[in-house]
């Protein structure tokens, strides 16, 4: 059972910078992980997925400020955030994906049926 833990969140103001981590238990050449978040009576939206070849993607919402990395030595995916905005308020968390091609994932990363594993989150609230 692959595990993920998040870290990294917090309080800010706007304006200001948060670095997420997504350590994962077991991290193989077929993962995929993405980022994703919840703001309380909002559905799960994707921020970002970095497929198993390094091929990323974006919410529009966040190009240019968010920046998606893996640490494939340490198992950890971090997700830097500058620029925050209070509408980046909520919760943040990583999936990761079993055994799927980069192409195949690519394509579909902000689909929440893509990823077999969760954790549990990281709260991240932005001050105005």
């Amino acid at each position: 059972q692959v595990q993920l833990v998040e870290s990294g969140g917090g309080s800010v103001q706007a304006g200001g910078s948060l670095t997420l981590s997504c350590a994962i238990s077991e991290y193989t050449d077929n993962t995929n992980i993405g980022w994703f978040r919840q703001a309380p009576g909002k559905e799960r939206e994707g921020v970002a997925g970095i497929a198993s070849d390094g091929s990323i993607r974006y919410t529009d919402s966040v190009k240019g400020r968010f920046t998606i990395s893996k640490d494939n030595a340490k198992n950890i995916v971090y997700l830097q955030m500058n620029r925050l905005k209070p509408e980046d308020t909520a919760m943040y968390i990583c999936a990761a994906t079993g055994p799927r091609s980069a192409g195949y994932y690519i394509n579909r990363w902000t689909y929440i049926w893509v990823y077999n594993y969760w954790g549990q989150g990281t709260q991240v609230t932005v001050s105005s």
